[in-house]
């Protein structure tokens, strides 16, 4: 036997060094997965507290690090057009004695920005919500001249799907990242019901995917995305047809 190793010393010794070279880079790559996997951002948007058009829209961050959502856009698609709007800063009413009236009164001075807007950053872990997925139909519904006999359309009108896209920020990188999730929306009896297109959250983290981010951010600064809806020109063209 070991007359046989002396013999293939060297074949030996190409070998171990071939299998150690194969150990360490398998061992390299084990370890940048787990690198980027950790460092991959992860935003999931979700139903919350019910299953149906009542539930709470619910944004989660299971990234590593923090994510500053600067903008959520809602995609209405109807039987006769989609609606897209900007609700990023959100509607809500508030009752007298709730809170300190200076938060909400302008003229002392004080603001608190986080009742207002959903734009700001969530922790790892954390999660937040834009309200119902109800009072989201009926805001876009709303701003759209759309008359509603309840929270369902009047008429021929149906609202058929709803997609919730988020645009972010990830850490220290530069360019945005992104998220989006679709919703069905159904008609039962005389309530909606509401369920997932996907078992999972789209996430827009690829290099082509950020560059379009960028792009579509630049044009949301530049804009106002609630009057670029061809939803009207499509009424108005069925009305006249």
């Amino acid at each position: 036997m070991l007359d046989w190793i002396a013999q293939h010393q060297k074949i030996l010794s190409v070998v171990a060094s071939f299998s150690s070279l194969v150990i360490w880079i398998v061992y390299a790559q084990l370890l940048y997965l787990g690198f980027r996997r950790q460092r991959s951002p992860r935003l999931i948007i979700n139903r919350g507290r019910n299953k149906d058009i009542n539930a709470l829209c619910l944004i989660s961050n299971m990234s590593a690090e923090s994510v500053f959502v600067q903008y959520i856009i809602a995609e209405l698609h109807t039987s006769q057009g989609t609606i897209t709007m900007d609700v990023t800063d959100f509607e809500q009413e508030y009752n007298k004695g709730d809170e300190n009236p200076e938060r909400h009164n302008p003229a002392s001075g004080a603001v608190n920005v986080s009742e207002n807007t959903r734009q700001g950053p969530i922790k790892p872990g954390g999660f937040s919500h834009i309200g119902t997925f109800k009072e989201l139909v009926e805001r876009i519904a709303r701003c759209e001249g759309i008359k509603m006999d309840g929270h369902m359309p009047q008429g021929d009108l149906e609202f058929t799907h709803l997609t919730l896209r988020l645009i972010g920020i990830y850490g220290p990188e530069n360019k945005p990242i992104g998220a989006e999730r679709g919703f069905d929306l159904a008609y039962n009896a005389s309530e909606f019901s509401l369920s997932p297109a996907s078992w999972d959250t789209k996430q827009l983290t690829s290099m082509r995917q950020r560059h379009k981010l960028k792009k579509i951010v630049e044009q949301l600064n530049a804009s106002n995305i609630t009057s670029s809806s061809p939803f009207q020109d499509a009424v108005k063209e069925a009305q006249t047809s």
